[in-house]
């Protein structure tokens, strides 16, 4: 299974009702995201989470191990799961409200290879513990060592392709001042998840 067979292909603005285009991004790079905004003013606009690199993401593709899955509450239950790629831990949620992805989720045993796909949120931590990531599930999908090679093979590819684009798109500028960070420190990343996998 290629990873191009788990993402939902995305619309362009004027398809009203197609999904967002789901962007592949590493732990490391999703885990410095902190600024959430809506685009638009009505109920339904699309909310994003402006990436470090420049780009936002209404919807993020991970793929890693699944190293740890904990089910929660009984009658309003939901899943905590942790993904790991080369660079970090994701961490994923699925409640009542996401049925597809909670079901998927039950019929894993950790340690997999797994593809999510979902919706990045951030949150505060109520005790003052900081601000952190999780991504809501739409879908959870066991997947193979290859495919989880070529994820990273394209997540590495996009990732270069935004720092290299940075500070010459409305998108990158706004990343640029809300995070003043070099998005250059990625490509570290970029450069020891390659170097995990096998060609």
């Amino acid at each position: 299974m290629k990873p191009g067979n788990q993402v939902p292909p995305g619309g362009r603005r004027e398809a009203r009702f197609e999904r967002e285009p789901a962007r592949r991004v590493f732990a490391v790079e999703l885990r410095e995201a902190r600024h959430q905004f809506r685009d638009g003013t009505e109920e339904k606009s699309p909310t994003y989470v402006m990436l470090p690199t420049g780009q936002r993401a209404n919807r993020v593709f991970v793929v890693g191990t699944m190293t740890e899955k904990q089910k929660q509450g009984e009658q309003h239950s939901f899943y905590r799961v942790r993904v790991v790629d080369p660079t970090g831990t994701t961490f994923i949620s699925a409640g009542n409200y996401q049925p597809e992805a909670m079901q998927q989720i039950a019929r894993i045993e950790p340690p997999a290879f797994v593809a999510v796909v979902g919706k990045p949120n951030v949150f505060e931590a109520p005790d003052g513990g900081g601000v952190y990531v999780s991504l809501r599930a739409e879908s959870v999908t066991v997947v193979d060592r290859e495919t989880r090679d070529l994820w990273i093979l394209d997540a590495s590819r996009v990732t270069l392709d935004r720092i290299d684009a940075f500070g010459t798109t409305e998108d990158s500028k706004r990343a640029a001042e809300e995070y003043r960070i070099d998005p250059a420190l990625f490509r570290r990343a970029v450069t020891d998840a390659l170097a995990q996998i096998e060609l």
